[in-house]
């Protein structure tokens, strides 16, 4: 018997995780509302695609009005809760939830939650691929991979389901995952300027207490793996009634998996044994190491052999965008780490290199603090040049001065190709071109992986 069966529901925001979301009431035969914002003619092919589903459309700006009568009201997830219309719906007794929350209320498998601030995607790809090779049946989804909703009917029990889980998805759940594993969290989403604004907190309170989610519901017979070096991170870890193992940078005594030397080690049954090493793996820096550090402690926990683990580890190459090596010309490396929105990431990515680099530094306002990066950066020794960019120039042009960093700081490139080109006149053979903006895209570029495409696709006419 389907639940959904003929109730009427309205999806708000037709994101991938929106269509995801009419796929799925579409096959549990529900009376569908697709809204949004976009006029049909800017959905394009959305709307075209949207339109083979027994549907409706609500688009515009009156998108989110006359959803009082609604059995279900489904919001894609960065879509703020501030919103006036949706405040409204809640006073009236409405209840909102989302795909993800109903994933996890719908889905019958044990269920993998990674958060953090940066790293999810990788620790969750990387625990997929470790299952996966066990020959393990495991499904991939939240912000990495594809939504799941639409699928959920066809996951067993007996399956295992990994979801890289951010703020927004993690903020409206009444369920935590069987294991989570909280990565380190720090400052990001703010938006103090515009509570209402999309993909944005008001606050650093409101971003932790989204993150809480994943733990606040977990009991005695679950699983917390999280950073012992974070603070934020280790407060999950002591406040989760699951049983807990911890993973740190620096602290080999007393965590159950650990980085040392450049190497990534774990304990399992009294002994202590390497799990990979820098230079031995395909796979860039110390930050790295601790994301393996953290798959590999959910992957024993689950049965899986440590020597399974290394295997999988060697073979894994990371995702798109983070720390990607992209091309050598004339000696000259050229490193694509778009991902990297906040100034700990780029931190994190200097650390991970010895030869000199020419940075490619900035974009728009994410509220984030630019002083220790600047600081990072002038003690680093290795940073000749760096290229700043978009509307943080100021702000991190400020910073680099007050840390009296010594390098030329260019600024004024305008589009992908003068930053690339400029930066390289900056090179010789031997050094390392490094874009990790440690800023948001959006005053240049739509998103992330189009400023990282872009990046792509100008070193590539070098």
């Amino acid at each position: 018997m389907k639940k959904f069966k003929g109730k009427k529901v309205a999806i708000l925001g037709l994101s991938t995780e929106g269509r995801d979301t009419v796929k799925f009431f579409a096959r549990e035969e529900s009376s569908i509302l697709c809204c949004d914002m976009r006029s049909r003619s800017e959905l394009g092919t959305i709307y075209t695609s949207l339109s083979a589903y027994p549907v409706m459309f609500q688009l515009g700006k009156s998108y989110l009005q006359n959803l009082q009568d609604f059995d279900y009201i489904v919001k894609t997830q960065g879509m703020s809760p501030r919103l006036p219309e949706l405040v409204s719906l809640r006073r009236q007794g409405k209840k909102i939830t989302s795909n993800t929350a109903l994933f996890f209320e719908l889905c019958q498998a044990r269920i993998i939650g990674v958060t953090g601030t940066k790293g999810k995607g990788t620790t969750s790809t990387l625990i997929y691929e470790i299952l996966k090779s066990t020959g393990k049946q495991v499904f991939l989804g939240g912000n990495v991979g594809t939504p799941l909703l639409s699928k959920v009917r066809d996951i067993q029990s007996s399956d295992w389901v990994v979801l890289e889980l951010s703020s927004f998805q993690l903020e409206d759940l009444q369920q935590s995952p069987h294991i989570a594993v909280v990565l380190p969290i720090t400052q990001d989403h703010l938006a103090n300027f515009d509570p209402l604004a999309t993909n944005f907190h008001s606050s650093q309170k409101s971003y932790v207490e989204a993150k809480r989610s994943i733990i606040r519901f977990q009991s005695s017979s679950d699983i917390i793996v999280y950073n012992a070096d974070n603070l934020t991170s280790s407060a999950f870890g002591i406040a989760s009634k699951a049983k807990r193992f911890s993973f740190s940078g620096c602290r080999s005594a007393s965590c159950d998996a650990y980085v040392s030397n450049h190497e990534a080690w774990i304990r399992k049954d009294g002994s202590v044994t390497k799990i990979a090493a820098l230079g031995k793996i395909p796979l860039l820096g110390d930050h790295n190491l601790e994301n393996i550090a953290a798959a590999a402690l959910v992957s024993v926990n689950i049965g899986v052999s440590v020597s399974a683990i290394c295997r999988a580890v060697k073979r894994f190459h990371g995702l798109p965008h983070r720390l990607e090596l992209v091309r050598t010309v004339g000696g000259v490396a050229y490193y694509n780490d778009s991902f990297s929105t906040v100034p700990e990431t780029t931190i994190a990515a200097i650390r991970s290199f010895n030869a000199p680099l020419i940075l490619i530094l900035g974009g728009s306002e994410k509220g984030s603090n630019f002083t220790q990066l600047g600081q990072k950066i002038a003690a680093s020794g290795i940073v000749k040049a760096i290229i700043v960019i978009g509307q943080m120039t100021e702000c991190i042009a400020r910073s680099l001065a007050g840390a009296r960093y010594q390098g030329k700081v260019v600024t004024g490139c305008l589009s992908m190709h003068e930053i690339v080109h400029r930066a390289t006149k900056e090179t010789r053979a031997g050094d390392i071109v490094l874009l990790s903006p440690a800023c948001a895209s959006f005053d240049m570029f739509p998103n992330y992986k189009e400023r990282g495409l872009q990046f792509k696709y100008e070193v590539a006419r070098l």
